[in-house]
């Protein structure tokens, strides 16, 4: 029998490649999303894959959707926590309202999905969690305290739940992507994106199904013995 998978935000961008490549190597996915009902109706027209909406910072509505998703598709095995949002700008101009919504979402929404997942995958003694973290919340980026506050929190977390795990047969590691070709990154401004490029040593942005593709192996039989680690997938700007 198939696993099944949720993917956060798993609808467009590097959320879909990341359905894609599970749908590819015979995971059964539910692709989670918050905002376009139309867009995601036409993704899961193009793709075959079950599209759910609810809001990842909603901890009843990640409840939820969880049970609604393994009453439909069966117990959830796999989840990839990938939904995150930006609201930029430098401490001095940032409001508590960007701050929050930022944490909320992108560190709060990996709890809450973790939190309606993980006991089952303990029970059932087999389990992966894949949390989407960011070069910038290991190197940091100017005017984005609150997404690299949030994405660096998404390391700790990741090597903690790991630890509640590992005995249980449930893996938990995190993937950090660098400046992937996404809308997201389609939105910085094209010279402040020239100056991001320029430090990437292999002198591109990255492809999300270059993400999608360490997604799936650290989902797979293979990486069982791979837990509480982050893969950097940037090019080279960031090591350590």
């Amino acid at each position: 029998m198939a696993r099944v998978a949720i993917v956060t935000g798993g609808t467009r961008g590097i959320g879909e490649a990341i359905s894609l490549a599970l749908k590819d190597a015979g995971v059964t996915v539910a692709a989670t999303y918050t905002g376009n009902v139309d867009k995601a109706a036409a993704f899961t027209e193009r793709t075959g894959i079950a599209s759910y909406k609810w809001d990842v910072a909603d901890h009843d509505a990640c409840a939820e959707g969880v049970a609604q998703v393994a009453q439909e598709l069966g117990s959830v095995d796999i989840l990839i926590n990938n939904a995150g949002i930006t609201r930029d700008g430098t401490l001095l101009k940032m409001s508590y309202q960007a701050w929050k919504e930022v944490i909320d979402v992108n560190l709060g929404g990996c709890f809450n999905m973790a939190k309606a997942t993980f006991a089952g995958m303990r029970e059932r003694g087999w389990g992966r969690i894949i949390n989407i973290g960011s070069v910038n919340g290991q190197a940091g980026q100017y005017g984005q305290v609150n997404y690299a506050a949030a994405k660096s929190g998404i390391h700790g977390f990741t090597k903690a739940l790991a630890q509640e795990g590992a005995k249980f047969g449930v893996t938990v590691n995190a993937i950090a992507p660098g400046y992937i070709d996404t809308d997201m990154v389609a939105a910085v401004p094209q010279d402040v994106l020239a100056k991001i490029v320029s430090k990437i040593p292999v002198g591109r942005l990255g492809h999300a199904h270059e993400i999608a593709r360490g997604v799936a192996f650290l989902c797979s039989e293979d990486a069982g013995f791979i837990t509480g680690s982050t893969l950097s997938i940037n090019g080279g700007q960031h090591m350590y």
